[in-house]
């Protein structure tokens, strides 16, 4: 019974990959199958951020820590530009992760309105170990994914107003 209700347990988030190499794309449907246990085909776009390069959304829904496992899966490959939402759902919190090349991988628990949550903890070391304003400051934007998103806001405007595609019931 208990293993049942956890089962039922359901949250929703999207992939975007931002950009990949024509030549890498295969591989990252085939990685996005591997963690929902179906056959997926996205819809690949040029992405004019990345002159030679494309991008695909698709959405999904299963249970929570998919997003890690998808995110997870992506990240076998330093090239890709890539981000992954997952919405909070009963006792757990939602987050984004993202990856940008030669940076690595980002990861912040988000709140329901998709804001970044600092917890207590990051906030009293951030306090304890900054020598100077400039490197709390510094710091803070590291929390907050500042850099991250300045990378990354060109490749999402490039994808404004493309299809997005559904994935149903990952396990």
């Amino acid at each position: 019974m208990e293993r049942e209700r956890r089962w039922m347990v359901v949250t929703r988030g999207v992939v975007f990959v931002h950009s990949a190499p024509a030549a890498i794309c295969p591989h990252v449907e085939w990685a996005i199958s591997s963690v929902t246990g179906g056959r997926v085909s996205l819809s690949w776009t040029a992405q004019p951020a990345a002159p030679g390069s494309l991008r695909a959304d698709v959405s999904w829904a299963g249970r929570p820590g998919t997003g890690g496992r998808l995110a997870n899966a992506l990240k076998a490959w330093p090239m890709l530009r890539f981000e992954v939402t997952e919405e909070p759902s009963a006792g757990v919190d939602g987050e984004r992760i993202c990856h940008v090349p030669g940076r690595g991988v980002w990861r912040a628990a988000i709140s329901a309105n998709g804001d970044v949550m600092v917890g207590e903890d990051q906030l009293r070391l951030l306090i304890t170990s900054a020598t100077n304003l400039d490197a709390a400051q510094h710091r803070l934007a590291e929390l907050l994914g500042t850099h991250i998103d300045a990378e990354l806001e060109p490749y999402r405007r490039a994808g404004d107003g493309t299809a997005v595609t559904w994935l149903h019931q990952v396990g």
